[in-house]
């Protein structure tokens, strides 16, 4: 496991971002800039990839420590730490919430809940035959096919 892979999975499992690893790494006094940090999230095989060195994942981890413990005059507990970056991650919008990409049911007044439906739209009366019937001459789609495999049945 190289060091690019530690600094992914602790930047994963602490819910980071780069402005905030940026940020650990200055209470050590190591300036790093977002560009250089992207560099090495990227994949191995991306020309602008770089492997981390010793001394920025060094710096990184004594700087974590500061972060989320705190120093000897200002001590934290890391659970409220942890607990603030998870309430700065903003929620997801699913589909449900957003209107605007809800299919319109095909009779208006079916999807209000104050009245019945209507006895002359498209959704009233008998349902429709089906075009092809059974046995009207037209061939099934998918015909009976018997596999041989080798094996006798008994």
């Amino acid at each position: 496991m190289t060091n690019n892979d530690i600094l992914k999975k602790l930047r994963v499992a602490l819910m980071l971002r780069d402005d905030q690893i940026v940020e650990i790494l200055e209470l050590v006094d190591f300036r790093i800039t977002k560009s250089e940090l992207g560099a090495f999230f990227r994949a191995e095989d991306h020309p602008n990839y770089m492997e981390c060195g010793d001394q920025v994942l060094r710096n990184f981890l004594n700087g974590l420590v500061i972060h989320l413990r705190g120093t000897k005059e200002n001590p934290k507990n890391p659970t409220d730490v942890l607990a603030k970056h998870k309430a700065e991650i903003p929620k997801k919008e699913t589909s449900k919430e957003r209107p605007e990409f809800k299919a319109s049911p095909k009779d208006a007044e079916r999807a209000r809940g104050d009245k019945a439906p209507s006895k002359t739209g498209s959704a009233a009366g008998k349902p429709k035959k089906k075009a092809f019937p059974k046995g009207n001459g037209k061939s099934s789609v998918v015909e009976k096919v018997v596999f041989k495999n080798g094996k006798n049945k008994k």
